[in-house]
């Protein structure tokens, strides 16, 4: 009876555990830094989008506007970071890419 009842507070302090690490986990995007260069950004783009679905950046698309390359290689760069498992290193693009904590999500454009 001892050992059921050591098992049972174990697994409910495991379970009370993982929910407060869930209750606490801040949500986190990836962007581009503002002094990326070009040939960088669209290098980041080409990367990401070769490994995720980076359809709503086609003309027409929710995050196709403002058209320019900050603003698609953030849209790519966080696409892969949310697919990946939101991992720091998943977020580095040759250091041209921030770990940021505000939702870069604008009008109808909505980042995972």
């Amino acid at each position: 009876m001892a050992k059921a009842t050591v098992i049972l507070f174990l697994l409910l302090s495991h379970i009370s555990v993982r929910a407060l690490v869930l209750a606490n986990e801040q949500k986190t995007w990836c962007v581009a830094k503002p002094s990326s260069d070009e040939k960088t950004l669209q290098e980041n783009i080409n990367y990401a989008c070769s490994r995720v679905d980076c359809r709503i950046l086609q003309k027409g698309c929710t995050c196709s506007s403002p058209d320019n390359l900050m603003n698609h290689a953030s849209i790519a760069m966080n696409l892969y970071y949310q697919a990946k498992g939101r991992n720091h290193w998943n977020c580095h693009f040759g250091n041209s890419a921030l770990v940021v904590l505000t939702d870069p999500s604008y009008g109808s454009c909505i980042y995972e």
